[in-house]
């Protein structure tokens, strides 16, 4: 094994290694914070960065062609679905009247459900 190789399989370790630690601070935020808004918030930024991460970690040590582009796919849909399935729950959560509208600093919904038509 060469140099090359050792230094690229300890970057991938390495991402492996904060990815999966990011990953681990959201589900400890998803189950320490409060409200919806903010566990919302928890269940997606930290997870979406530590999949890439982690999935930059095992492109390094795989290498391959089909193994690259099968996760290039998995960060594509990862970074589309995750946003707007939180963006979903957000905002049931909202319509639902499980939001606390003190906590709010701007409401731009308020106007929107309450407009006359």
């Amino acid at each position: 094994m060469t140099v090359w190789l050792q230094v690229v399989d300890t970057a991938g370790a390495v991402l492996l290694f904060l990815g999966a630690a990011i990953c681990l601070l959201g589900v400890i935020g998803m189950l320490r914070l409060p409200d919806v808004l903010s566990r919302s918030h928890a269940a997606t930024k930290p997870q979406t960065l530590g999949m890439i991460l982690v999935l930059a970690g095992v492109a390094l040590r795989l290498r391959s062609g089909m193994d690259l582009a099968t996760l290039a796919l998995i960060a594509f849909f990862q970074m589309l679905t995750g946003p707007v399935a939180s963006h979903l729950v957000a905002r049931s959560a909202y319509r639902t009247g499980q939001v606390d509208h003190d906590d709010l600093l701007f409401d731009e919904l308020d106007e929107q459900l309450t407009e006359e038509k």
